[in-house]
């Protein structure tokens, strides 16, 4: 008989295991539970508040590594350090890219043109962008698949669900910009919303330079081309100094928003982006 309930037992905790997922960025914590649902365990390796260009994972979170069935990076910066020593932590843990199949970009464009020199990087931003979103989640719904194939209908009907609630975001987008020139310009002061800029027809102004607060001359500078712009707000992350910001805020008499590309409101983050560059409440 205890044999008996054993062997329930087992097979119950079998029957009812999630896959456990680990993820770079707050954002794609959406994305996974929106395909996987009740069926994975999901944990963040970047919390709010932290920057994924230089993060340095806690040990507690190397033990979730230790237990994890599936990694989704997302091409920030501070996978190229640590990728390979989350492989030599679980070498029977897959690896995804789920930003693969996507176009990347130079983190110091706009929408009309590209500029290429050595002192940028490639942008890794890439989910501002809700039509690139769907390129990621159709990465981790095949993964899930892939992984859990008993659950495979479970996935295929949430993912197709997905998909039309971004195609729906993406339309909400275009109807708050509809009255809004193309290629106007919003001031960030760091690069992370190009993806969101060039699927809009926009033109986001960094303050930064090279990933440092600029230096008197460069603000002069970037002040003089945020008046000829037009510019009517200047958006900041929570991540970031905002100093600079408030400086040329306070010259420019506009205000300084705070929106990150890391926010857990996601789709509503791009919404309230939006409403602003319209200048709608």
């Amino acid at each position: 008989m205890k044999k008996i309930s054993f062997l329930l037992l087992v097979f119950t905790l079998f029957s009812f295991a999630k896959t456990n997922v680990i993820v770079s960025i707050v954002p794609q914590k959406l994305f996974v539970e929106k395909i996987g649902g009740e069926q994975v365990e999901v944990t963040v390796m970047v919390k709010t508040g932290s920057s994924p260009h230089n993060y340095q994972p806690k040990p507690s979170q190397m033990k979730d590594i230790s237990k994890a069935s599936v990694y989704f990076a997302m091409g920030v910066e501070f996978e190229n350090v640590w990728l390979e020593k989350f492989h030599n932590q679980n070498q029977n843990m897959l690896i995804m890219d789920s930003s693969q199949g996507i176009e990347k970009y130079y983190a110091y464009h706009n929408c009309t043109r590209v500029q290429h020199n050595h002192t940028q990087s490639i942008d890794p931003h890439v989910w501002v962008d809700p039509l690139n979103v769907k390129i990621i989640t159709k990465n981790i719904y095949e993964t899930l698949v892939q992984l859990d194939n008993k659950n495979a209908d479970f996935y295929k009907k949430n993912y197709e669900r997905y998909l039309e609630e971004l195609d729906q975001l993406h339309t909400d987008i275009q109807k708050i910009l509809e009255k809004t020139p193309k290629y106007s310009t919003f001031m960030v002061f760091h690069p992370s919303w190009g993806y969101f800029a060039k699927r809009y027809d926009l033109i986001q102004l960094p303050v930064e330079v090279n990933g440092k607060e600029p230096k008197m001359k460069a603000l002069v500078g970037i002040i003089e081309k945020a008046k000829e712009a037009n510019v009517q707000a200047i958006f900041t992350q929570p991540e970031f100094s905002d100093k600079a910001s408030q400086n040329i805020a306070n010259n420019l008499n506009i205000e300084v928003i705070k929106a990150s590309p890391l926010a857990e409101n996601w789709s509503e983050n791009l919404q309230i982006l939006a409403k602003a560059i319209a200048k709608k409440e």
